[in-house]
């Protein structure tokens, strides 16, 4: 048991904000060390986690990828496109992609979206393009940090219970194969994936409500905001239209 004192080391690492790379290898290192075992075989159990887990460092050759799509105006084009949807809100727009994102992790197509390769250069810039044309001005860093948080939460949410409804899914296999080879059950994928869906119904309610009511979040905060300052309201958000506002 006194391995286990290696998950300490990753809680005091996190709860003290420390680097999360640091907090994981220091934590390995001394689970290793706990654990009897010499410099070499730690050295060797992370080279072979880390060759078993090439997946996980695909983000660096998608980061580069990207930058140059970024470089050449990739953001810029997702604004002017969200420019031209007149009547989608910033809410509105992260709803349909939360029900997009859900619907093809559902089917097994999860590496359509993602952080690094959907949100950070697509789907943010246009909801923070949305937002700032219902506002009608400019967004302040809070809020546009705030736009970006529900950006990423909708992937986030999206795929974390679309995915199950998926037979083939890493997760599904992992929970009915220990669960027949532990309890002697005869558990059957397409069973858990059934039982997934009305989760996922669930998740995308409850979320999409919350992404819903995003606008009026914005809406009143820029109000807010307007206020502290001393500057002028920005026409929707005073109930004044634009016609009304030049005179």
């Amino acid at each position: 048991m006194i391995v286990l004192l290696g998950v300490l080391v990753v809680i005091l690492g996190f709860v003290t904000r420390r680097n999360p790379v640091l907090v994981v290898g220091v934590a390995g290192i001394a689970t290793g060390l706990l654990g009897k075992m010499n410099p070499r075989e730690i050295l060797a159990a992370f080279g072979h986690a880390f060759a078993d887990s090439r997946s996980v460092t695909v983000f660096a050759i998608v980061l580069p990828v990207i930058g140059l799509l970024e470089r050449y105006g990739l953001r810029e084009q997702a604004r002017t496109l969200i420019g031209k949807l007149g009547k989608l809100s910033a809410g509105r727009f992260l709803t349909v992609y939360l029900l997009v994102r859900q619907v093809t992790a559902a089917f097994g197509l999860n590496n359509l979206g993602g952080p690094a390769q959907t949100v950070r250069p697509l789907v943010a810039p246009m909801a923070e393009a949305a937002a700032e044309r219902t506002a009608g001005a400019r967004l302040p860093d809070k809020l546009r940090e705030k736009v970006r948080s529900y950006s990423a939460s909708a992937d986030t949410v999206g795929l974390f219970f679309g995915e199950d409804c998926f037979i083939a899914i890493g997760s599904i296999l992992l929970i009915t194969g220990f669960v027949n080879s532990t309890y002697h059950q005869e558990l059957e994928p397409t069973q858990l994936a059934l039982w997934a869906v009305p989760l996922a119904v669930c998740a995308f309610v409850i979320h999409g409500s919350r992404l819903l009511l995003l606008d009026k979040k914005l809406e009143r905060e820029m109000a807010l905001a307007a206020a502290e300052n001393d500057l002028p309201l920005p026409p929707q958000a005073s109930g004044q239209s634009r016609e009304e506002s030049a005179k």
